[in-house]
């Protein structure tokens, strides 16, 4: 596995994390607001992966 791709995994994970720690401790609207920031980061570091392992 090449270093990228391990940074990505542990990115994927943090992203999790604060996500679960968002839906355990928030309320209402600004739950949803930071799992909707959280999908949006784990899409732009896929997007990022991606770009850079092309050849």
């Amino acid at each position: 596995m090449t270093p990228l791709r391990k940074r990505f995994r542990f990115a994927l994970a943090i992203y999790a994390v604060l996500g679960a720690a968002a839906w355990f401790t928030l309320d209402g609207d600004s739950r949803w607001v930071v799992l909707v920031v959280m999908a949006a980061l784990a899409v732009k570091s896929w997007v990022a992966l991606l770009r850079d392992e092309q050849p």
